[in-house]
């Protein structure tokens, strides 16, 4: 009998085939004594080494596959696997209990998971997350199990799940797995980004695929409008070959548009570029007709390592974008550390607020060695494109000043090594605090540009954490309260001949981009793959018209009076 179950639409398209239960395996897991811990602990080093193995392979699979910034996980889980630790309490409970590895194993990571969780920090709960998927691999070795894993699969088919794990997902072949669907998860959970970078349709966060959808099972995943249709009818499977048919034309028409300039119907220009991870990330901007690069976002170079970048590698990385895109611009966000990206290299405090606290250009302004190291590979890089350098969370005009301030002291100092550094580098700063847009005015005498980061400006105008599930309801990108700040951004920038671009997600929103449009938004930065869609939807717009719907839209009192009002023109 047919039936359809609701979720999150994490990665477009649609997927159509039968149903494969990814199952977790049942680690059967007690105590036992042993007689000799020495043994005990070699095999438990066995098992550690075999799983190395394993997690290299998969991640130079990701790397392959999905690009650095997606990879730089297993480099996460190749250290949490080697780290002392976790290693050696393990160890020790092996020899001072006389007990065996995979129960003393199971018994630290509990701890660490335990620990981990009860933080109130969207970070170190993802660190729970990666020492399960971790030690399940190392436990499912000492116990003698097989873990069924994508890469077992041999035809075409819908993985079901109660959640994908990185690993997982890193896995997946795309000739096999032709869509997923989990019953927990969001669009920003590890599983959909990376569904998004493979381009497989997927729902997440359906609460009970399941416990619904047995092995076999035709299922039809919706990723479009966020539904699972199982067991559908003759006439449903038609209807959604026919709405799969349709989508397929549509990016064909789309790709059409990829060498085009994005305009108007009336003839107005916008720049829509794209934010990147890592140089391996550039490829994707010019197969989807990216006019530049609007985020680059360095911290993935820090990341998944258990040591700072050199200056060296750090101007190879930057380097490397500015040759591929050419005359394209290329803006640069420096170190944007804190909040929900530690590195445990650096030995952070820990904070009660980690998002309204040592993080950013506050960190960089601190620290300032590791700033300079950054800025110096950053201008030597300056010579190989167009680049532009952005701070990010300034909150006032003294940070600003300090940052460039610095800037200017390591080019006058490259200048004096006789090292060549470009004359025409933009300087620029991330909105992303009410503080900042609210003195966009003052700002604007000094910056060249500004990017605005909704993601966070959102949540610090609502006072909502964004991964809060109990308050995700304040996260409204169409707030009048929002567009307002937005449009004192960009009325600043026009007043001082600079210009504005927006780089949250917003910038991508079909809902959102009219507005914009009307706003003035000089220029949109959003996933590589939202580019397409946001020219063919930008060249049916007229920008007199949208002006016109953004000046309502200001004037209304909810969010969801503007989604409608946005409606009504489509």
């Amino acid at each position: 009998m047919t039936f359809t179950i609701k979720g999150i639409a994490a990665s477009s398209g649609i997927a159509i085939a039968k149903a494969f239960r990814l199952e977790n395996a049942e680690l059967d897991v007690t105590k036992k004594s042993i007689s000799n811990p020495e043994s005990e602990v070699a095999r438990f080093d066995e098992a550690i080494k075999v799983s190395n193995g394993e997690l290299e392979v998969i991640r130079d699979h990701a790397n392959a596959e999905l690009g650095e910034d997606k990879a730089a996980i297993f480099s996460a889980h190749l250290l949490v696997l080697n780290d002392p630790e976790l290693l050696n309490p393990v160890k020790d409970k092996i020899k001072s209990e006389n007990v065996n590895a995979e129960f003393a194993l199971n018994e630290v990571a509990s701890m660490f998971v335990q620990m981990f969780e009860s933080m109130d920090n969207e970070y170190m709960k993802e660190r729970a997350a990666d020492i399960r998927d971790v030690t399940k691999r190392v436990l499912a070795h000492l116990v003698g199990v097989t873990i069924s894993t994508p890469a077992s699969i041999t035809e075409e088919v819908i993985i079901i799940a109660e959640d994908l794990t990185p690993s997982d997902t890193a896995q997946l072949n795309r000739k096999y797995a032709l869509g997923f669907t989990t019953d927990i998860g969001g669009r920003t959970s590890h599983s959909a980004i990376m569904a998004r970078s493979l381009e497989i349709p997927a729902v997440v966060g359906t609460k009970e695929v399941t416990a619904k959808i047995q092995n076999g099972t035709m299922v039809i995943v919706d990723g479009l409008d966020g539904e699972v249709i199982v067991d559908p009818t003759a006439e449903e499977l038609a209807t959604y070959r026919a709405k799969k048919d349709k989508f397929e034309q549509q990016k064909l028409e789309w790709a059409k548009l990829k060498n085009e300039p994005t305009v108007t119907k009336d003839g107005h220009h916008v720049e829509l570029v794209a934010n990147i991870g890592t140089p391996n990330d550039v490829e994707g901007v010019l197969n989807n007709g990216g006019e530049g690069v609007g985020l680059y976002r360095t911290e993935f170079l820090y990341m998944g390592r258990d040591n700072f970048p050199t200056e060296e590698e750090q101007f190879e990385a930057y380097k490397s974008v500015l040759e591929n895109m050419g005359e394209k611009p290329v803006v640069v966000r420096t170190l944007d550390i804190g909040g929900d990206k530690e590195l445990p290299y650096l030995h952070l405090p820990k904070e009660m607020n980690p998002f309204l606290g040592y993080r950013a250009i506050r960190l960089c302004l601190d620290q300032k060695e590791i700033f300079r190291t950054q800025l110096r590979a950053l201008l030597r890089s300056s010579v190989y494109g167009n680049l532009k350098i952005m701070f990010p969370m300034i909150a006032t005009l003294d940070e600003f000043r300090a940052a460039k301030a610095v800037l200017i002291e390591e080019k006058e100092k490259l200048v004096a090594e006789n090292v060549q550094v470009s004359d025409n580098i933009e300087v620029g700063m991330m909105v992303e605090i009410p503080a900042s847009a609210i003195l966009a005015d003052q700002f604007a005498k000094e910056v060249d540009f500004f990017s605005i980061g909704t993601n966070d400006l959102i949540q610090y105008t609502m006072a909502a954490d964004r991964m809060n599930e109990q308050v995700s309801y304040l996260y409204q990108p169409y707030n009048p309260s929002i567009l307002r700040l937005v449009k004192m951004v960009i009325d600043a920038a026009n007043k001082e001949g600079k210009w504005a671009g927006m780089c949250g997600e917003m910038a991508g929103d079909s809902v959102a981009i009219p507005l914009l449009v009307g706003l003035g938004l000089h220029e949109f930065s959003m996933s590589a793959t939202s580019i397409l869609p946001a020219r063919s939807q930008m060249a049916k717009l007229s920008k007199a018209d949208m002006e016109k719907l953004a000046e309502k839209a200001l004037s209304m009192s909810t969010a969801a009076e503007v989604v409608e009002l946005v409606n009504s023109i489509s």
